[in-house]
């Protein structure tokens, strides 16, 4: 897939530079901002097999390492709109109902012997895969769980088939698997797990539990990370308030449902209005009349109007940077010691959240994506140059896209160099040093406490 520039006429009528497009889509993209193009390519409904750039290099290069961090797949809603039926959602897995996965009966089989694995802490109780006849709420769906078979699939087709990255004999201490405590996050990666690595040995399998959204680990104390989210959550208050078709829609659908408008909005009714969309169930209706498409897409609209104003007010990005670097420098540091030579955690897979992929992506300077859709995965790969073993790179690509050179740290050596990949050393730079810069630091430690320039 080539990346096309395009020229989007925003909603004021002016025709911004020409930019590179990101996310590659069989559907043409609309000129204007689409709610409904935008919530389907969020939804990411499992159809044809993706085509995707990964795994793409010179030939004489090598791949050493991938690192691969993941949304979850599709979710029943956490909100519930007040006074409204839940959406009639099935979460048992039936491989005769579609969305379905080749590898779907076969996958439910392997999880019912799980128990040989070790699981972090409070994961041993989970479910290893959904089986509610009635969702509860935030639990991973069957397509969720079709999402990351094929995300699993596309991966090994890559990495294992193509570029030998595990042989048939790979060891425990080759794989780092960790996930979030949510029964949504363990489940997407078990799903993409078995088939990048069908009918694994559970005794090789080893998950660690991360308690912080944002993978924090030990290094989660930060005040001003904590300040910059603060200032953020105000930005965003302050445009909503600024939007007048937003009220309107949310006072009449608060008539609709009875409650007061505030009690509505603090329910989040797009969470849940995305969920019957995604799986194209009539919107709820009440005595009083139904929810709509057009309160769906005035809501939608302005969710996309408040991420294209994040972008331009720089506080999501201070935020961001605070953020994950305990994330990249883990990563970074793991890099450099395969580069080393190390021949532990060559693959490594982070089960998570929007609240994870979203600042990552931020903060790594890739401007253009879109929000992390359901099953969103952002891959690292490192490798090493054949011709000069010494010299490692890597590339950086977002849902199969290649992303590298829309990175701040990398944008500039495009221009200079014949490689399609960016060398180790300037991601190592980015993460130990040049992320600080803007809050006049050289470390994350200061940085958690000094306020940007």
């Amino acid at each position: 897939v080539h990346l096309i520039p395009v020229n989007p006429i925003r909603e004021d009528g002016l025709n911004p530079k020409s930019r590179k497009r990101i996310m590659p889509d069989l559907l043409t993209e609309p000129p204007a901002i689409d709610p409904l193009y935008e919530a389907r390519v969020y939804c990411n409904i499992p159809t044809i097999a993706e085509r995707s750039m990964e795994g793409h290099a010179p030939h004489y290069f090598k791949l050493v390492s991938v690192q691969v961090l993941i949304r979850h797949g599709d979710r029943y809603p956490l909100y519930a709109i007040p006074k409204t039926k839940r959406p009639d959602i099935d979460c048992m897995l039936l491989p005769s109902r579609k969305p379905s996965h080749p590898q779907l009966e076969a996958f439910m089989k392997h999880m019912s012997k799980g128990s040989a694995a070790q699981m972090d802490g409070s994961l041993s109780s989970l479910p290893r895969y959904p089986s509610h006849s009635l969702c509860e709420m935030g639990e991973l769906t069957q397509t969720g769980v079709v999402q990351h078979l094929q995300n699993g699939q596309l991966l090994r087709e890559i990495y294992i088939n193509k570029h030998k990255l595990l042989l048939s004999n790979w060891t425990a201490k080759q794989l780092y698997l960790e996930t979030t405590g949510k029964s949504r996050t363990l489940q997407s990666a078990l799903a993409l797990l078995y088939t990048f690595l069908p009918d694994f040995d559970w005794k090789k399998i080893n998950m660690r539990h991360q308690w912080s959204t944002i993978f924090c680990s030990g290094s989660c104390d930060c005040p001003m990370r904590n300040h910059y989210l603060e200032e953020e959550q105000r930005r965003q208050y302050s445009l909503r308030v600024k939007n007048i078709d937003l009220e309107k829609i949310y006072v009449d659908m608060a008539k609709i449902v009875g409650i007061p408008t505030r009690q509505l909005r603090a329910s989040n009714p797009i969470d849940s209005l995305l969920c019957y969309f995604c799986h194209n169930v009539s919107f709820p209706c009440t005595k009083t009349g139904c929810m709509s498409m057009e309160h769906f897409k005035v809501i939608k609209r302005h969710q996309l109007e408040d991420e294209r104003e994040r972008q331009e007010k720089k506080l999501y990005f201070l935020y961001a940077l605070l953020a994950t670097h305990p994330l990249l420098n883990q990563t970074v540091n793991r890099l450099q010691r395969i580069a080393e030579g190390k021949k532990e955690e060559v693959f490594v897979l982070y089960s998570a959240h929007d609240v994870t992929l979203s600042p990552v992506i931020s903060a790594l300077g890739i401007t253009e994506a879109r929000f992390p859709r359901f099953a969103a995965r952002l891959v690292f790969e490192l490798w090493q140059d054949g011709k000069k073993p010494k010299e490692h790179f890597v590339r950086i690509l977002y849902d199969g896209t290649d992303v590298t050179f829309q990175t701040s740290f990398c944008k500039d050596h495009y221009k200079r160099s014949s490689k399609p990949m960016c060398p180790l050393e300037k991601f190592v730079n980015f993460v130990k040093r040049d992320m600080f810069l803007v809050f006049n630091s050289t470390g994350y430690h200061d940085a958690c406490r000094r306020r940007a320039l």
